[in-house]
């Protein structure tokens, strides 16, 4: 039986690619405790960011709401944030004592979003430190490193920009890692929080998203271990390699390529080393067996699968996320099962205030994933449109459990893969499958024939209209 008022702990990774786990089969990622978190819970191996970058999956995270209604169709900074539902407010107003620790991402950047409080570290945000010069005043971590390492210190110190590709090992102590220090605030969390009513913790890592800084002894742990070879299909040589900004070099040399595969996998074990000092404190404090736990991302990273890097992209590396859920045993539910529906981040809210037995506003366009952990068979969307506004590589997608259609809106190119048989998106079979083309290219028309952009005229897609990353009932600044 589901206790009446368990407590949560979301935890979000920024940029963790959905098939780098153990326990789905990685050959190469080491996540021990995560893996046996997810033993004890229900994986979801169909799950799809639906705006593959950072603000605008956090928008569908906090509201449980689709693309189109929430406005965020691309990446845009300073777009404030006037949502009047959130996740953190729902549960606040039904007893739970809220905390967020990490990243946020929203604007202005002290935004609640219904949080009782924040502890916030977003990373190197440029356009927030262009301005705000004391810009220790909109992130707690770096008054922390300042406090330790001197007045001057900061976490770019390394000489990493915050979008490239280039690796060196974190130069500081191993516990002042953001991610060990994120960790660190959110079991002070459990030491100071109300004990008189259950709590909701949002833990938001930034990494593993560039730059690429593990810890020495994590970046050694994997010299030696074997790496997967890299995807390439035919199609991809149409595509142009861009690179992450002056800051941010990609690297192409097949060495360095090989060092930043390896740096990014040691960031995912790092965390999952730190996820288990959040674990065996929630054992000490008693609440283990009344915690459950849900582990998203908010995006993948292509990192060169097909000479890509990053995220806004319809391939799996960009698009598909981790997302499983782990609950106390009492509960009855479906431990260590996977479930191939197809699920989204505007599922997380649902799903949650299911959890909490929260009611949800009508206005809610996610769903709860619950009916599937108890083996239920629920009524289900049949897949996940997804898209993302990025100049001449702005695209729209449909994926099913089978099958994924891409539409690149500013050139009209047309792909689609038969995932089921080609997982990697190495052979594009657009000219081979007319009927199979014609049949997603319906249903992303039926997604968009309302769109304010105009992308369908008399019943077809339109190639080369306009695109902005905010829709116009989104209010900016």
């Amino acid at each position: 039986m589901k206790p009446k008022r368990p407590n949560i702990v979301l935890v979000n990774v920024d940029q963790w690619r959905g098939d780098c786990l153990g326990f789905t089969g990685h050959p190469t990622v080491e996540t021990p405790h995560l893996d046996r978190l997810a033993a004890e819970g229900v994986n979801f191996s169909h799950a799809y960011s639906g705006v593959p970058s950072c603000i605008a999956a956090r928008a569908a995270l906090h509201t449980g709401l689709r693309q189109a209604t929430h406005g965020r169709v691309g990446y845009q900074d300073r777009v404030p944030w006037t949502y009047q539902t959130t996740l953190a407010g729902l549960l606040a107003q039904t007893g739970y004592h809220t905390q967020a620790v990490g990243k946020m991402h929203v604007f202005p950047e002290r935004s609640l979003l219904g949080f009782h409080n924040v502890v916030l570290h977003d990373g190197y945000l440029h356009n927030a430190r262009m301005h705000n010069q004391k810009f220790e005043m909109v992130d707690d971590y770096l008054p922390h490193l300042r406090a330790k390492y001197g007045p001057n210190a900061d976490y770019t110190d390394p000489g990493l920009g915050c979008n490239g590709y280039v690796v060196r090992p974190w130069i500081y102590d191993e516990l002042d890692h953001p991610s060990a220090w994120i960790t660190s605030q959110a079991i002070d969390f459990l030491r100071r929080r109300d004990p008189s009513c259950p709590f909701f913790l949002f833990l938001s890592y930034h990494r593993p998203h560039p730059p690429l800084d593990p810890p020495r002894d994590y970046l050694h742990f994997y010299e030696n271990k074997t790496l997967p070879p890299l995807p390439h299909g035919e199609w991809n040589k149409e595509f142009p390699k861009t690179g992450r900004g002056l800051d941010s070099p990609v690297p192409r040399d097949e060495w360095q390529v090989d060092r930043a595969r390896r740096a990014y996998y040691a960031q995912m074990t790092f965390i999952d080393h730190q996820l288990n000092r959040l674990t065996q404190t929630l054992h000490e404090a008693g609440c283990q067996e009344n915690t459950c736990v849900l582990f998203c991302a908010d995006h993948g990273d292509m990192l060169y699968d097909h000479g890509f890097v990053a995220k806004a992209l319809p391939y799996e590396g960009s698009a598909r996320i981790p997302f499983f859920i782990r609950f106390p045993r009492s509960w009855g539910m479906q431990s260590g099962t996977s479930v191939d529906a197809p699920v989204e981040l505007r599922d997380v809210l649902p799903t949650l205030c299911d959890v909490a037995d929260v009611p949800l506003p009508e206005s809610i366009e996610g769903r709860s994933v619950l009916p599937f952990c108890r083996g239920e068979a629920p009524k289900w969307r049949d897949y996940v449109h997804g898209e993302h506004t990025s100049g001449k590589l702005s695209n729209h997608w449909i994926v099913d459990r089978e099958w994924k259609y891409a539409w690149y809106s500013q050139t009209g190119l047309e792909q689609l893969f038969h995932l089921s048989e080609d997982p990697k998106e190495e052979r594009d079979l657009a000219a081979q499958r007319p009927s199979k083309l014609r049949e997603y290219r319906t249903r992303l028309i039926n997604q968009l024939w309302d769109r304010e952009e105009g992308f369908v005229v008399d019943g077809e897609l339109q190639v080369g209209v306009p695109v902005t990353a905010v829709l116009s009932h989104v209010q900016t600044d």
